[in-house]
């Protein structure tokens, strides 16, 4: 009887370890006041073929992309990653710009 007693003691602080982990690291549950957020933006003229992220005037869907680094053809990025890549330009700012 003592090792069954051991072994529920033992099971249940493990579940209840692991239920307090992913309540912790996933932010997930009543008490958790955090929210995981991200700063975004549009970024142009970076993407492949079939490979944007919604539509444009000549299209109107994701993945209809017909030519790689379309000026109209856009990705949603992290905010600031836009200007890292070459040829990329956020959103409002004419291809000729430079980065502010």
């Amino acid at each position: 009887m003592p090792s069954r007693l051991t072994d529920a003691a033992v099971l249940g602080g493990a579940i209840g370890l692991a239920l307090l982990a992913v309540q912790h690291f996933a932010h997930w549950g009543p008490s958790s006041g955090q929210r995981f957020a991200a700063d975004r933006e549009r970024c142009y003229g970076v993407v492949r073929a079939a490979r944007n992220d919604c539509g444009t005037a000549h299209h109107a869907c994701a993945g209809q992309a017909t030519q790689d680094r379309g000026e109209e053809e856009w990705l949603m990025l992290p905010a600031g990653t836009c200007e890292r890549i070459p040829g990329g330009r956020a959103w409002g700012k004419a291809p000729g710009d430079a980065p502010a």
